[in-house]
C-alpha cells in the first residue's frame, strides 16, 4: 500500500500570508471560552450551535468562492472532508468531556498534544516529514505551554480518566489537521470547510441529544454568545486555518493550538482579571518563539 503525498492542484499563498491567516486565526479561537461561558447551554449542546450557526456564512463563501472561479457551487463531500467532519466532532465531544472530568489546564495540556500526534503520523498518512527545526519549535512550544498553565496544572489519579479524554481530543484533533491538510490540496477552502462541518454539525447533534442539557439558552446574551461562538470562532477563526492549510504542512499548521492558548489566557487576563505572572508570561512567550523557529525555512511561491 502506497503512501498518499501531497500534490497541490489549488492556488497557494505565500507563507507570509498564510502565516499571518493562521496566526489570526488561533487569536479568534482563543476567545471561543469567552463564548461557551456565557452560552447557557451545556459544552455539548453549544458546540452543536457552533456549528450550525456557522453553516450560512461558510455556504455563503464556498458559493461565493465558486463564482470567482467562474463555476457553479456543488457541494464536494469527498473522503477528506467526511474524516475531517468525524473527527472535529471527535475532538470537540471529548475536549467537553474532559473538561467535565478534569481541570481546565489539564484539559488544555492534553489537548495541546495534537502537534505530536501530526508529527507521528503525517509521513505514513499524507507523506509529509517533519524537519528537525520544526520539532526543536515543537518542544518550545511544549515547554512554554506547560509555564503558561503550570499554576493550574493539577495530577491527581481521581481526575485519570479526564486527562484520557484530554489526550483522545488531541488524537482526534491531530487527525483533523491531515485529514484538512490532505483535503486542501486538491479542494478550495470554503468548500471543504462548509462539508466538514456539515458533518460535524450531524455528528454533534446527535451526541447533544444524548449527552446535552437544555437545547436554548434563557436569554438573548446566550443566544449572542452562541452565534458569535459560530460566525466569529467558527467560520472565521477556524475558517482561516483551513485558508492557511493549504500552503502550509499540516504540523506547522496544527501549532496554531498553541496560540489559541496563548490567546485565551490573554482574553482570561483582559476579560476576566485572571492572573498573569511571571512565570505564564514566559511560558506565551517561549511559545511564540517556538512556533517562530518551527516555520519553513522558504516561502511557498504564489
Amino acid at each position: 500500500m502506497t503512501t498518499p503525498k501531497i500534490t497541490s492542484t489549488v492556488v497557494q499563498l505565500s507563507f507570509a500570508a498564510a502565516f499571518s491567516a493562521l496566526v489570526l486565526g488561533g487569536v479568534i479561537m482563543g476567545f471561543s471560552p469567552v463564548f461557551v461561558r456565557a452560552a447557557e447551554t451545556s459544552s455539548f449542546v453549544s458546540a452543536f450551535w457552533r456549528v450550525l450557526f456557522a453553516l450560512p456564512f461558510l455556504a455563503f463563501w464556498a458559493v461565493w468562492e465558486a463564482k470567482r472561479s467562474g463555476m457553479r457551487f456543488k457541494p464536494k463531500f469527498s473522503k477528506p472532508a467526511i474524516l475531517a467532519g468525524i473527527f472535529f466532532a471527535g475532538d470537540l465531544t471529548f475536549w467537553h468531556l474532559s473538561i467535565l472530568n478534569t481541570t481546565m489546564a489539564n484539559a488544555t495540556f492534553m489537548g495541546c498534544m495534537a502537534p505530536v500526534w501530526v508529527v507521528l503520523l503525517s509521513r505514513f498518512t499524507i507523506g509529509e516529514s517533519t524537519p528537525l527545526r520544526a520539532m526543536g519549535g515543537l518542544g518550545l512550544c511544549l515547554i512554554g505551554l506547560a509555564l503558561l498553565i503550570s499554576a493550574s496544572v493539577q495530577f491527581n489519579p481521581e481526575r485519570l480518566l479526564g486527562d484520557i479524554y484530554g489526550l483522545i481530543t488531541s488524537v482526534f484533533l491531530g487527525l483533523y489537521f491531515l485529514a484538512m491538510r490532505f483535503g486542501r490540496s486538491t479542494a478550495k477552502s470554503g468548500n471543504l470547510f462548509f462539508t466538514s462541518t456539515c458533518i460535524t454539525t450531524l455528528c454533534l447533534f446527535v451526541i447533544a441529544l444524548f449527552l446535552g442539557g437544555s437545547f436554548f439558552p434563557e436569554t438573548w446574551k446566550g443566544w449572542a454568545a452562541l452565534f458569535s461562538l459560530g460566525a466569529f470562532t467558527h467560520a472565521g477563526g477556524q475558517g482561516l486555518v483551513t485558508i492557511a492549510l493549504g500552503s502550509l504542512t499540516a504540523m506547522f499548521s496544527s501549532l496554531v493550538i498553541f496560540i489559541e492558548a496563548v490567546a485565551a489566557a490573554v482574553s482570561g487576563w483582559v476579560l476576566f482579571d485572571e492572573h498573569l505572572g511571571p512565570m505564564e508570561i514566559a511560558g506565551g512567550i517561549l511559545i511564540l518563539a517556538g512556533v517562530w523557529f518551527s516555520r519553513p525555512k522558504r516561502e511557498t511561491k504564489t
